[in-house]
């Protein structure tokens, strides 16, 4: 614990004390159930007051009818929610850790699809992402939604929460109330810096008078919209953070960065620096005495002690690293910080599933959102252990190979190449993707620590796993290019597909072409990975776009800017027909035109994989029990690799 002098050390946020400055930042999960607290969201919560952060904040709650941008926003103004919420509060308060309730109006970043009323707005405009013109406030509107914002914040105090945060931030009515980009008001409300901070004034003094005058209240301001058409810039920031702290009204200031404009900042990916938002907490604390949270890609508490010790920040959020190992500050607490599984920034399994409507998961942790089931001590021994042998070590070999040996069954792993890791190792080979091999890392950290059997460089066939006499089986040999996917007369080296050049096999001509059907990183980063290597790539894909994958992701926007400034040409909306040599042929998807591409001197497959499962077949009726996980099912991502190895290494 001396290790962590500042991140383990108490400190007083109003009228109350939060034990460690580890803090689980606000973050949507769409675990509601009619608009309430869930059972799903209590054991989500509760697990991470159990791994030990000092203070927990809600997933954003929404305040007024007009406010309902997805169909899992939790309602905070309808008494109906007390009993959730205190069922909520009493969970958490079995632990040493706090939580404070977050209130919402997302204003015009949303549409009415759901609540069929018209989106407020302090002015008429649009959101880029929902594209829905706003209705501009009237003044009773405003009036109304003050007054919501009290009734909510009456609430959440009768629910049991030990605080409010009321968001400012990225996704906020009020910060667009403060924004010039969004408020083209000319009445009281709009125009000058004091007449754009009026509405917000007015939203904190009315939820302050809700709450009475010691309960903790803050704000999550944005600290820079970093627009380059005139949005709040950090300047405007620390002025409006002075403003609200001489108004006496509130205890502590949380951050954001960013807006719908530029949501690669508000959920940074690996291709972002590492507490990126570090700067911006700092240059808001230097003016304000209040305490100032820091959130953003802070994964390790080594990184959150450097935060505080500097004077950056008082408070550390982490939300996708407690997502990925809620026991990160249990672990850090216990001088076990080799243990901590850290986040990757992927966003698979967050933020690119909340992002198309699905519940909150990780790739990494496949108990987010199941604790219940999965979560911290529901891992218990088998009644009889087993001899169990594994084929593969990818990610889901591995992932079956920890959970039964931490079960006590006796493992012995088969891997046919000299390392573990499969094809998690060539994901990191991708260009600015080396965070991703973190997966096998923290796996392969977690094996050294249990007793079982890995053998390398051994592939194993139907006789020697027979000589084995295992009582399970667990085939998890991963997938393969596809082999000729196209119609026509080319061969290696002249084609050749990612695998290949991500292993070193092969070096490619000046002049290559990437054909895209996959999507997602493995296309894109292999592309980028070459022009770094002074190649000149042109991708081809029947998409809309390249990378099509990698919105949700939060990924799109940069891997696109940095692959045109790299010099990569792109051509969408082209079905490849077959291949000649060097030569493609191509139909446009929408005019049905026929296109000649070419010749180049290396065309590179990005066009998927087969499953690797002739073992798992020649081995059906021959072994007590089998099993086949991941690739070797259907190739996909990581997320369901970990996934289907787990749930694997419970079953047996």
């Amino acid at each position: 614990m001396s290790e962590f002098k500042y991140l383990f050390s108490p400190l007083q946020i109003g009228s109350v004390v939060i034990p460690n400055r580890i803090h689980f930042a606000p973050h949507m999960t769409n675990y509601a159930e009619n608009c309430h607290i869930s059972e799903r969201h209590i054991s989500y919560y509760e697990e991470r007051a159990k791994g030990g952060c000092g203070l927990i904040t809600t997933e954003e709650m929404g305040v007024h009818p007009t406010d309902h941008p997805y169909k899992k926003l939790v309602d905070a103004y309808l008494p109906e929610a007390i009993p959730g919420f205190k069922k909520l509060t009493d969970a958490i308060h079995q632990y040493d850790t706090l939580i404070f309730a977050q209130l919402n109006h997302n204003g015009m970043q949303g549409d009415g699809k759901i609540s069929r009323l018209p989106v407020w707005g302090p002015s008429a405009g649009k959101d880029p992402i929902f594209r829905e013109t706003s209705k501009a406030m009237e003044i009773e509107d405003i009036e109304e939604c003050i007054a919501f914002f009290a009734k909510s914040a009456e609430i959440a105090v009768e629910g049991g929460f030990d605080g409010i945060e009321l968001q400012l931030g990225h996704s906020s009515l009020v910060r667009q109330f403060l924004s010039p980009l969004t408020n083209q008001r000319e009445d009281e409300y709009g125009g000058s810096f004091e007449k754009r901070l009026r509405f917000a004034m007015e939203v904190i003094a009315a939820v302050r008078k809700a709450t009475g005058p010691d309960f903790p209240l803050g704000v999550r301001l944005n600290a820079d919209e970093m627009h380059p058409r005139g949005g709040l810039t950090h300047e405007d920031a620390k002025k409006i953070a002075v403003s609200f702290e001489a108004g006496g009204l509130l205890d502590f200031m949380d951050l954001s960065l960013g807006t719908f404009y530029n949501l690669y900042l508000v959920e940074g990916s690996m291709h972002t620096p590492l507490a990126y938002t570090a700067p911006l907490s700092a240059g808001i604390r230097s003016v304000i005495n209040m305490p100032v949270y820091c959130t953003n890609r802070i994964n390790d508490p080594h990184l959150a002690e450097k935060i505080l010790a500097d004077g950056q920040a008082d408070v550390i959020g982490m939300v996708r690293a407690l997502i990925c190992d809620p026991e990160l500050p249990n672990k850090a607490m216990e001088d076990r910080t080799d243990d901590i599984r850290n986040c990757i920034a992927c966003n698979q399994g967050c933020i690119g599933r909340m992002g198309l409507g699905y519940h909150l998961g990780c790739l990494h942790n496949p108990a987010v959102g199941r604790e219940k089931k999965l979560g911290i001590g529901t891992l218990k021994p088998a009644e009889t252990p087993k001899k169990v042998v594994i084929v593969g070590a990818g990610p889901a070999g591995l992932e079956v190979a920890r959970v039964a040996a931490l079960r006590k069954h006796k493992v012995i792993l088969f891997e046919k190449n000299d390392e573990v890791g499969g094809q998690n190792i060539l994901a990191g080979k991708v260009a600015g993707r080396q965070e991703i091999t973190g997966v096998t890392r923290w796996l392969i950290s977690q094996l050294n620590k249990l007793n079982l059997d890995i053998r390398l460089g051994v592939e194993a066939d139907t006789e020697l796993i027979l000589k084995e006499n295992p009582d399970t089986v667990v085939i998890a040999a991963g997938s393969t290019p596809k082999q000729n996917p196209f119609p026509g007369e080319y061969a290696f080296p002249q084609v050749v597909n990612t695998v290949q050049i991500l292993s070193e096999e092969v070096e490619t001509g000046k002049n290559v072409v990437l054909i895209d059907a996959d999507g997602h990183h493995q296309a894109t980063g292999t592309a980028e990975l070459l022009a770094d290597q002074g190649k000149k790539v042109h991708i081809i894909t029947s998409s809309l776009f390249i990378g099509a994958a990698l919105g949700p992701l939060q990924d799109l926007y940069l891997t696109r800017q940095r692959l045109a400034k790299k010099g990569v040409t792109f051509t969408p909306d082209i079905a490849v027909l077959e291949i000649q040599g060097t030569l493609i042929k191509g139909l446009n998807v929408y005019s049905n035109e026929m296109i000649d591409f070419g010749p180049y001197d290396t065309i590179v497959l990005a066009v998927g994989n087969v499953a690797d499962d002739a073992l798992y077949h020649s081995l059906k009726g021959q072994v007590k029990e089998l099993f086949r996980a991941g690739d070797c099912v259907a190739p996909r991502k990581t997320d369901m690799a970990i996934v289907e190895g787990h749930r694997i290494g419970r079953m047996i």
